[in-house]
């Protein structure tokens, strides 16, 4: 009983290092890496504004806004400067949907509800 225990117990501890290691995307040497500057050009010509650049799981991480204003956080491959991982921080929708267009910036809706400035009718039964 003792025995099966103790190789369960490592079974789980082994696959879960591999998990944990397949989550590392960046493997290139220190040496190779190119420097900061270089990535805040490469954000700069895609139109992001960088908060802060560190270091995550050997990429560089990323968290700023894009160009449309939207918080973003990017790993980059340190060698290649290639985008590993991008997420937005509005994907998860925690706060509701994202208003694409500001109220007045677009026609309403040719649905009869508003006609020439008239405010709609509600009809409560």
């Amino acid at each position: 009983m003792k025995k099966s225990l103790i190789l369960m117990a490592a079974v789980t501890v082994v696959s879960a290092g591999a998990a944990l290691a397949d989550d590392d995307r960046c493997r290139a040497p220190r040496d190779q890496w190119q420097p900061r500057e270089a990535v805040m050009q490469m954000a700069a010509e895609n139109g992001w504004t960088v908060r802060h650049i560190e270091i995550d799981d050997g990429c560089y991480e990323i968290k700023g806004r894009d160009g449309d204003g939207r918080e973003i956080e990017a790993k980059i491959d340190p060698a290649s400067l290639q985008i590993v991982e991008m997420e937005f921080e509005d994907d998860d929708d925690r706060f509701g949907a994202r208003n694409p267009a500001p109220a007045g910036t677009v026609a309403p809706p040719q649905n009869g509800l508003f006609e020439n400035g008239t405010p709609p009718r509600v009809q409560v039964n």
